[in-house]
């Protein structure tokens, strides 16, 4: 039964080009082998939850213009599972919407929510930390967050403070949330980082149906009646086109300001499972295998001369060879080919976009 109840959502509907020219528009990260290991970030989360919840349970939620997409890489999931979004509106409407088409469905369902373009290295200890929070929100109506624990001082993240003299009896892994912080300065992100009971916030949530329908119905009442209110449609013929009426009619907010620093049962599963947002070059850097000079390739014939710390992805060439660059990225796709200094990726990212 436990396992009957478990429900997965993926939330795919990014639209951002963080990894040019490897990404774009038309096909963002999630869609991509980032890795290069013959999967994509969409298809690598899918599987590290296999065992835990059954492929007609799984549920993703995308931009229209991805569907095919996601079925195609998908494909062991039903097409019916994946949800059309007509317009972005944040997480909020998104989590919102997924859970009353879950409920319509399964009213005991239990829910994890991720992110589709995240990075995982220790799946097994990931599963155990996942069927930990949804053991414990099976029983209980709790929300519960995972906190990443932090392996440097982050500014790119928000963070949880967690009351770690307050466990809860059912699970002694489990701790209250004391608030949720901002992506703080590097100063602040330094004073979080000395501290033991800050966390990296990865917007990975658990929960029941119950309970997440219930919280939108008190901290979000205007986005919750809109899709409550589509009760007697999801499932039919009907269901997209009313959805592509209403849709639009949501506020464009997140979950965390709708539900998480709002509600009262919320609280933390302190992780650490090697997790990562990949959220630029730099991060999949700190990610891959190392040779002796601190280059991480991605391709099948890449050689390194007298470079250092460089970042390259190039799976679609036969053979790279690249001499004399320190603190480099490296990366082609089809007939673009990018070189700059990571420390002006950003820089290269807005004369991109």
């Amino acid at each position: 039964m436990f396992m009957k109840n478990n429900n997965l959502v993926i939330m795919a509907g990014g639209v951002g080009s963080r990894f040019w020219p490897m990404s774009t528009e038309e096909t963002p990260k999630q869609f991509i082998d980032v890795l290069g290991v013959g999967k994509s970030l969409l298809q690598l989360t899918m599987q590290r939850f296999a065992g835990i919840c059954a492929p007609e349970n799984v549920w993703v939620v995308t931009n229209a213009a991805y569907v095919d997409k996601v079925h195609e890489q998908l494909p062991e999931i039903p097409r019916e599972n994946i949800l059309s979004e007509p317009c972005r509106r944040n997480t909020a409407p998104c989590i919102c919407y997924v859970s009353w088409r879950i409920k319509s469905k399964n009213p005991n369902a239990n829910i994890v929510v991720t992110p589709s373009d995240h990075i995982v290295t220790d799946t097994q200890e990931f599963q155990r930390v996942i069927k930990s929070a949804l053991q414990f929100t099976s029983e209980s109506d709790a929300i519960v967050t995972l906190g990443m624990k932090p392996t440097r001082p982050e500014t790119g993240y928000g963070y949880i403070q967690a009351d770690l003299a307050s466990n809860t009896l059912r699970n002694k892994e489990i701790f209250t949330v004391e608030q949720f912080r901002e992506k703080p300065d590097l100063e602040t992100a330094k004073e979080y980082v000395k501290q033991n009971n800050y966390f990296w916030n990865a917007g990975i949530f658990v929960w029941s149906v119950s309970t997440i329908v219930n919280a939108f119905r008190l901290y979000a009442p205007t986005i919750n009646r809109i899709f409550e209110s589509l009760e007697s449609v999801y499932g039919t013929p009907e269901e997209q086109a009313m959805i592509d009426k209403v849709y639009p009619e949501c506020e464009s907010i997140s979950v965390d300001y709708a539900i998480m620093e709002n509600a009262e049962a919320i609280y933390v599963q302190p992780s650490d499972f090697g997790w990562s947002d990949l959220g630029t070059w730099g991060s999949l850097w700190t990610l891959v295998k190392h040779d002796v000079n601190g280059n991480g390739c991605i391709g099948s014939n890449v050689r390194m001369i007298d470079s250092h710390d460089c970042i390259v992805h190039t799976t679609e060439e036969k053979q790279v060879v690249i001499q004399g660059l320190d603190g480099y990225i490296v990366a082609e796709k089809d007939d673009t080919l990018l070189i700059c200094k990571l420390s002006e990726e950003q820089r290269i990212k807005n004369f991109h976009d």
